[in-house]
């Protein structure tokens, strides 16, 4: 048995997200473009005799059952009770309530990192559906890299290659429900749609310039007239020049690809003078598995 596991657990942003319907089980049905990116958590995992103790870096996520990550843990060790407890350490860097899967990466790092952990042998398939028990980003998260997601998030085709290495992500210092935002969106007048077929036609090229152009998020259309103030950071980092600019997820944090290294740090410094949480990040690209091996040692 290893004495502990390291892993980066890594952000995702939607670059495209649109709500085709509604489904019977209540969920929304999605079709979403899911990437991730640089800006990584840190989760330390060591075995222990029994139970989980959940330690963090963070006062504003919880240490029990309302972290992912405990609840993952939970979910595989009630079905393994030969392999023990262990001792999960998060060191907290992805913002919290941001719209880019911060406990869903979390849990996605736990659920991997147990199975090397302890070495229960589990495959991709076995491994993506206890993730999608926790929550509907979680296999994306374990998957990694970029993907076409749809159903409640968890049916993912996976896409080529390409590397967007200037990005600047500003989370203005408030938090939205998904819920609220969900229960919110008038499927009836969305009004316009990301174009997902020119998107990926743009992303199988790797033409940055298209792939900023064909963004788009329909939950804009909620959270946007809740909180103007994301209007205004779009429009301010396309002053600032951004190719583009969208939302992650429900929000609140706002993406923008730039064309240059230059340019997106003298936004960055910008959007810092007037915002606390303000990120340069570039897409995940960190280990030997095609790009997306999370684990730092173990």
């Amino acid at each position: 048995m290893l004495e502990e596991i390291i892993l980066e657990a890594p952000a995702k942003i939607n670059l495209t997200l649109d709500v085709t319907g509604k489904r019977p089980d209540g969920y929304h049905e999605l079709e979403t473009v899911m990437h991730q990116i640089s800006l990584a958590d840190i989760i330390r995992l060591k075995p222990r005799r029994e139970g989980i103790a959940l330690r963090t870096n963070s006062s504003a996520i919880p240490d029990g059952e309302d972290n992912l990550a405990y609840r993952a843990a939970r979910l595989v060790l009630d079905q393994y009770p030969a392999a023990g407890g262990v001792e999960i350490h998060i060191d907290k860097k992805i913002p919290v309530g941001a719209g880019l899967a911060g406990g869903s990466t979390d849990a996605a790092a736990v659920i991997l990192g147990l199975n090397r952990l302890y070495d229960m042998g589990l495959a991709e398939p076995a491994l993506l559906e206890q993730g999608a028990r926790i929550g509907s980003d979680v296999p994306f998260c374990m998957a990694g890299g970029t993907a076409l997601a749809r159903g409640r998030g968890e049916i993912l085709t996976p896409l080529p290659v390409c590397h967007l290495p200037h990005l600047v992500l500003v989370k203005p210092d408030f938090q939205i429900s998904t819920g609220a935002v969900y229960g919110l969106l008038d499927l009836e007048n969305m009004g316009s749609r990301p174009d997902t077929a020119a998107f990926l036609e743009a992303w199988g090229k790797c033409d940055i310039i298209s792939i900023a152009c064909h963004m788009g998020n329909v939950l804009e259309t909620v959270s946007i007239k809740k909180y103007p103030a994301l209007e205004d950071i779009r429009q301010e980092m396309l002053d600032r020049g951004a190719l583009g600019a969208v939302m992650s997820g429900s929000g609140p944090t706002m993406v923008g690809i730039f064309p240059d290294p230059k340019t997106a740090a003298a936004a960055g410094q910008w959007f810092m003078t007037r915002y606390q949480e303000v990120y340069l990040a570039a897409s995940y690209n960190r280990g030997d598995r095609n790009g997306k091996e999370p684990f730092i040692t173990g």
